[in-house]
């Protein structure tokens, strides 16, 4: 198991990962820390859970429309292709982390 350091809304997290993963997961929380700067923008600054929670459920929203409509938009170019298992434990990954801040509050 590899552990990366990715950066959401300026803070660092270590995330574990499969093995050969570590790149995704890096693609991955850039896109998540992208979807958070813009609820903070949109919204203020309310505290990093809600701002993760508020982002999580945006992109949760676009998934399941992407799911109604038959599939998504393609991974851009020079993205490797996720494996289910490796998605799925990096979401499993991001939401204990997310768990363990909130039990911190």
């Amino acid at each position: 198991m590899a552990t990366v350091t990715v950066e959401v809304n300026g803070r660092p997290y270590a995330v574990g990962c499969a093995d050969g993963q570590e790149e995704r997961v890096r693609i991955l929380a850039k896109q998540f820390d992208n979807q958070v700067r813009q609820v903070a923008q949109d919204v203020g600054h309310v505290g990093d859970l809600r701002l993760f929670l508020m982002s999580a459920l945006i992109l949760a929203d676009e998934l399941h429309e992407a799911r109604l409509n038959g599939g998504g938009a393609p991974a851009p170019m020079g993205d490797p292709a996720p494996t289910r298992d490796g998605v799925a434990e990096a979401l499993n990954a991001v939401a204990a982390r997310i768990e363990k801040i909130a039990q911190s509050i």
